[in-house]
C-alpha cells in the first residue's frame, strides 16, 4: 500500500489562502523593488491582461507596499484596471517580506526550458491560428524555436505544386521594405520594363 505523507499545516496562515479585491489605489510600488520591467514587457502583460484576465495575484505587506506584482501592477494602471486581486503577507517581518521580494525572481531564473517540448506546445498553438506573441516570447525566438530543418538529401531544384488558387497574380506588385516584387514573367519584355519603370518612380 502507498503511504501518504501529510503536509503540517501552517502555524501562520499562508496568504494565499486568501484572496481579496483591493482598489488600485490601496496599493503602492516598493521604492526599493529591484527588479526592473522593460516596456515592453509591460506591453506584454497587458496584452495578457486582455486576453487571459488577471490570473495571477499581487502580493502586498499589510500597508498595501508590494513584495511581488509591481510589472502587473504597472500594466493594471494603463489598462485602467481599478480592482486588483490582492494576497496579504499578514504577520510576516520586514526581513521575510524583503527576501521573499528577491526569491520571487530568482527562484523562477533557476529553471530553464526544454525546447523539444516548447517547441511542440508553440507548433499546436500556431496551428490553431494562436497569437504566438501573447507566450512572451518575441518574435526572434519565435523563429528560432520554430524553423524548419530541410532535408538535405532533397533535390535543391525540386519546387512544390502551385497551389490550385494561388494568392498572388500575374501583375501584383508586393512592397516588401524597401523592396518591390512584381509577380510577372522575367522573360517578358512587358514585365521587365514595367520593374524599371516603378523603380524610376519610388527613387
Amino acid at each position: 500500500m502507498m503511504s501518504v505523507t501529510a503536509v503540517e499545516k501552517p502555524s501562520v496562515a499562508w496568504p494565499a489562502a486568501k484572496v481579496e479585491i483591493w482598489p488600485i489605489e490601496r496599493l503602492t510600488a516598493n521604492p526599493r523593488n529591484a527588479r526592473i520591467h522593460a516596456p515592453e514587457q509591460i506591453e506584454q502583460i497587458r496584452a495578457s491582461f486582455r486576453e487571459f484576465g488577471w490570473t495571477m495575484p499581487v502580493l502586498v505587506r499589510e500597508n498595501g507596499m508590494l513584495i511581488a506584482g509591481h510589472g502587473r501592477l504597472e500594466a493594471a494602471k494603463l489598462e485602467g484596471i481599478t480592482d486588483v486581486p490582492t494576497i496579504v503577507a499578514r504577520g510576516w517581518s520586514e526581513a521575510q517580506c524583503q527576501a521573499y521580494a528577491i526569491a520571487d525572481n530568482r527562484l523562477t531564473d533557476s529553471s530553464h526550458w526544454s525546447e523539444e517540448l516548447l517547441r511542440l506546445e508553440l507548433g499546436d498553438l500556431q496551428a490553431a491560428g494562436f497569437d504566438l506573441a501573447l507566450t512572451g516570447f518575441d518574435q526572434d525566438e519565435l523563429d528560432r524555436l520554430l524553423v524548419v530543418e530541410r532535408d538535405l538529401d532533397a533535390d535543391p531544384d525540386e519546387a512544390p505544386e502551385p497551389p490550385a488558387d494561388p494568392i498572388s497574380k500575374p501583375g501584383d506588385l508586393w512592397i516588401c521594405g524597401e523592396h518591390r516584387v512584381l509577380c510577372g514573367d522575367a522573360t517578358s519584355l512587358a514585365d521587365v520594363s514595367l520593374t524599371a519603370v516603378v523603380a524610376w518612380i519610388l527613387q
